[in-house]
């Protein structure tokens, strides 16, 4: 009897052991590679090669329309030139309303550079932005993914010609309004037939390059990407998740143009550094970047030779997909259902054979179904407070999405979310048994499953999977009656969680950071739940040890994560001059500024009818009135005819700015045109405002057809960007840095006129 309880608790450590290192393998596996040197062979694309490309980008703020950004543009058509490209620029209008100020508009200028095809079937498009956000050096954002571009270039030329074509696409204005890549899709004849449009993009400064977007009926494009690229780390729940959230890139004019198929890339840990000052060549791991453009050049090389007639067509259904281990696994989406139905019914089997074998009773069973909540639901909440006690005790965090240095954080919530279930056995084990608690966690798993098939269906294999292979191993388990047989069975079976659930844990920590450390807590949570059979009877030690590590974790993370001049804490603030009234205002985006921004918008105050770029109620304090003149607005013809008035502008800033305003206040507009652009009709509805961005020299000229006759009245406001120099202003401090957005130390001028 000792010598057969010995051999148990050996092959319990050795399946723990087991099940550790699958873990550890399957976190590694999801890594970015260790990037390639200079010397790497030509027909490869080296990090090290397109690094080079980030530093020469990398070296200004290069905000569309700016002298920097043509530095860039001229950057890129060089090196296009030396590869043995013929780039030309597309200069046009772009207009997009995505990204939620309004109808924008931006004048544009993209490089686009063919590498023909030997036979083409279609076009392969792929693309990144050139333009930084107003504050940024853009390295990372989108540094990264020109560079990434351009080395694929060089690596395609020194091997033999793709089949397709290939249209290298570099955009202007993404950072504005999306709006290089609208005007590409709208008016460039190449885009005109649609095909396969790639896009390469970095919210941050490292970790995995995730294929996180795809276009609907993706089947045939994640087809490719499985097979070709090298080190694949794609989710279709992440394509889920993504269709839900408000966010854009240049990939959603191609995606919504619904002529093209396609794949989004991005890596997006690190995200610190987004939009801010900090964004320069020096903070970017080059291992993101050979991710990039490892996959990126397999993808060009796939595509390159495949028949674009069917990939740039959408498939009969979208792909279920994640990475296991190096290997992407993919079924199609009409498997979604069977296999949630299969997990639902594994599970009510498992549960009917263990209260046939006398595990647990029915009431017992139903407890356990309903205490399994407990820590599915505790875990995401505790995880809440873990951030909101880090924000208490460093204020600095509270604009941030993650603080510089997450990782040992991110370790506290995984142990605190141990902790919680390992606490949760002990205290139920003796009362329920670890099978009704087992089986009752992972009906929970099954359930899910059911509910993402219905609404996320590209999610349901999260859960669904665990708990089907949980049903399963522990059906074996209680019928056979060798006992290496029973721990190989429950040890494979918690095995597929682990590859499906603890990559998602690790990719969860940086798609929604630690501000929102629910998300990756709820699947660590489940993960948790699918390993009950395998914890020891004496939960009380581990759960013990959770504890304590959570305790190392969370004071290691504190002593190693501060703000200093290279980690600065990021604090937003910006000036608003109403030369109607001659007043001014500090304004900050943030509700509760920080220590810096408050002593200049320590208040209060609604500055949406003065400022339409601002919000209602937003922090604020009055400032000196700085010597800005405010745009010129005047009229360059009018008349009248059938009680409607026609009336072109031209509104022309009066100092260097980045954009341009106009509001029509007391007439509803019938049709606009926009610098030579129409308006979309769903565009006029309610009171029309235009923002524009890269405004001509000369100014911008709008016509108008408005509903009325007689005079109307004009909203105008112009910005700039710096706060440096304006009176009153406080530097900030060493250890306080500029918030990443695109409205930090935006500087803007209003006027009323009425016309």
């Amino acid at each position: 009897m000792e010598h057969t309880g010995v051999r148990r608790i050996v092959a319990g450590l050795v399946a723990l052991i087991f099940l550790a290192a699958l873990t550890l393998a399957s976190l590694w596996a999801v890594r970015p590679p260790s990037p390639l040197g200079p010397d790497a062979p030509a027909g490869e694309f080296s990090g090290a090669r397109a690094y080079a490309h980030v530093a020469k980008i990398g070296q200004n703020v290069h905000v569309a329309g700016s002298g920097a950004a043509d530095d860039v543009r001229a950057y890129i058509v060089r090196t296009l030139q030396d590869d043995g490209l013929d780039p030309r620029i597309q200069d046009a209008v772009g207009a997009d309303d995505a990204l939620g100020d309004g109808y924008t508009m931006a004048r544009v200028r993209n490089v686009v550079a063919v590498l023909p095809g030997t036979n083409p079937t279609g076009r392969i498009f792929m693309m990144a932005h050139y333009d930084s956000v107003q504050v940024s050096y853009g390295a990372n954002d989108d540094g990264a993914g020109v560079a990434t571009l351009l080395e694929t270039v060089r690596a395609l030329k020194t091997g033999p010609a793709p089949k397709n074509d290939i249209v290298f696409v570099f955009t202007e204005a993404e950072e504005a309004c999306l709006c290089g890549a609208e005007a590409f899709v709208h008016s460039d004849p190449l885009a005109a037939d649609g095909g396969v449009v790639l896009n390469f993009e970095a919210r941050g400064s490292s970790g995995p390059a995730i294929m996180f977007e795809t276009t609907r009926e993706n089947a045939g494009v994640v087809g490719v990407y499985g097979d070709s690229v090298p080190y694949p780390v794609a989710t279709s729940f992440a394509v889920e998740v993504y269709r839900i959230l408000p966010n854009d890139t240049d990939f959603s004019p191609f995606r919504d143009a619904g002529r093209f198929t396609g794949l989004n890339t991005a890596y997006i840990d690190g995200s610190a550094v987004y939009h801010s000052p900090e964004d320069r060549p020096e903070y970017m791991d080059q291992a993101s970047l050979q991710h990039h453009g490892s996959n990126a050049f397999a993808l060009a090389r796939a595509f390159g030779g495949a028949d674009l007639k069917t990939l740039s067509q959408p498939s009969a259904s979208d792909a279920t997909y994640f990475p296991v281990l190096r290997y992407l696994v993919r079924y199609p989406g009409w498997l979604v259902w069977p296999l949630a139905i299969l997990a639902l019914l594994a599970v009510l089997a498992l549960a009917w054979l263990g209260r046939r074998r006398g595990k647990f009773g029915f009431g017992r069973l139903s407890a356990a179904f309903g205490l399994a909540l407990v820590p599915i639901l505790l875990a995401p909440v505790l995880a809440q407070v873990l951030w909101a006690i880090l924000v208490a005790v460093r204020p600095g965090y509270r604009p941030m999405l993650d603080p510089w240095r997450p990782d040992w954080f991110r370790l506290a919530v995984v142990a605190l979310v141990a902790t919680t279930v390992l606490v949760w056995y002990a205290l139920l084990r003796k009362r329920f048994g670890s099978w009704a608690l087992a089986v009752g966690g992972l009906a929970w798993l099954a359930v899910l499953g059911i509910v993402l098939a219905a609404f996320a269906p590209g999610g349901s294999y999260l859960t669904a999977l665990p708990a089907l292979a949980g049903g399963v191993a522990g059906i074996v388990a209680l019928v056979v009656r060798t006992g290496w047989v029973k721990l190989l069975a429950l040890t494979l079976g918690a095995a597929v969680a682990v590859v499906i659930l603890a990559p998602t844990v690790l990719l969860f920590f940086p798609a929604l950071g630690l501000a929102t450390g629910a998300a990756p807590a709820f699947f660590a949570a489940l993960l948790g739940l699918t390993l009950i059979l395998l914890i020891p009877r004496r939960a009380w030690w581990p759960a013990i040890g959770a504890a304590l590590a959570f305790v190392v974790f969370l004071g290691v993370g504190l002593a190693v994560d501060s703000f200093d001049v290279r980690h600065p804490a990021p604090e937003q603030l910006m000036y608003a001059l109403d030369t109607d009234t001659g007043q001014a205002q500090w304004v900050s985006g943030d509700d509760r500024p920080g220590s810096w921004a408050k002593q200049l918008a320590g208040g209060r105050a609604d500055l949406k009818d003065e400022f339409p770029l601002l919000r209602d109620d937003m922090a604020a304090g009055p400032a000196q009135a700085a010597n800005l003149p405010a745009p010129a607005l005047t009229v360059t013809s009018d008349s009248t005819a059938g009680g409607q008035r026609t009336v072109t502008l031209n509104l022309k800033p009066q100092r260097s700015v980045r954009l341009a305003y106009l509001q029509v206040r007391d007439a509803h507009v019938i049709s606009a045109t926009v610098d030579g652009r129409p308006v979309p009709a769903d565009a006029l509805a309610g009171e029309f405002g235009v923002l524009f961005h890269n405004v001509p020299t000369d100014g911008l000229v709008v016509s108008l057809v408005l509903d009325k006759p007689g005079p109307t009245t004009f909203k105008v406001l112009d910005g700039s960007d710096g706060l440096a120099g304006l009176p009153g202003f406080i530097p900030r401090p060493a250890g306080i840095g500029v918030e990443g957005s695109h409205t930090s130390e935006l500087v803007m001028v209003a006027k009323t006129y009425h016309l």
